[in-house]
């Protein structure tokens, strides 16, 4: 199933810390997981973490074999902006798995980032604003249009990250034509991981597509089959 794909994984935290999260899923399916590092806020502010995670995907890929980034949290936030944006160039990746992601501090409904202190404040280096270049260029839905597949999961009961932020991003990918995969299911924050048996069906048949969807050239470079042939394509449940 794996088809030789890497994934890099990319830890969540509050991008002033860094958790632990078993992925080893990810390996039972073939695949090879590698771990990113990146900078901390504490360390560098925005962008620094993206520049990091790009250096980070370009040692970890593979020529011809699918690259899918992932992430949890603060991670998903980061694996987003790699997926969507490209490494090297927007649509060199081949899929993303976003669990429980930030993507919006501007959002109405979301006061909490744009608090003195929170984590959006100390990844920018000040409180996010409308206007402010930093602010807009880290939020997720100002990057949709390259075409990745997405998988976005997120817990009903989040109390730490609205799963409006996902619904929200699940829209936007949906408008610039993405194929999108999103689940919004029972679970606080952290819940929604791939111990479960429902998250573990849901990644398993999304990977399924993507890696079967992912073809060498002649020359080792990937390419994707049609759109047409993903069954999911699209998919939105709950």
């Amino acid at each position: 199933m794996g088809d030789g794909a890497v994934v890099l994984w990319v830890h969540g935290g509050g991008w002033y810390s860094r958790d632990s999260t078993d992925v080893s899923l990810f390996e039972l399916l073939g695949m090879r997981v590698v771990h990113a590092r990146y900078r901390l806020s504490g360390e560098a502010t925005w962008p620094a973490q993206l520049d990091d995670l790009r250096d980070e995907a370009r040692a970890a890929r593979l020529p011809g074999s699918p690259l899918i980034v992932a992430g949890a949290s603060a991670g998903a936030h980061l694996a987003l902006h790699v997926g969507l944006r490209g490494v090297d160039r927007p649509g060199d990746v081949d899929a993303v798995l976003a669990f429980e992601p930030p993507v919006d501090p501007l959002a109405p409904d979301w006061p909490r980032a744009r608090v003195e202190g929170n984590p959006w404040h100390r990844l920018l280096g000040h409180v996010p604003a409308p206007g402010d270049a930093a602010t807009l260029d880290c939020t997720v839905t100002r990057h949709v249009g390259t075409g990745t597949p997405v998988l976005l999961m997120h817990g009903m009961s989040d109390a730490a990250v609205p799963p409006t932020q996902t619904l929200g991003l699940a829209a936007a990918l949906l408008a610039a034509s993405h194929p999108v995969h999103v689940t919004v299911t029972d679970g606080a924050h952290g819940e929604v991981n791939l111990h479960r048996p429902d998250v573990d069906a849901v990644v398993r048949r999304f990977l399924a597509a993507q890696t079967a969807a992912v073809i060498p050239n002649v020359d080792g470079r990937r390419q994707r089959q049609p759109e047409g042939i993903h069954p999911q394509s699209g998919a939105l449940s709950s």
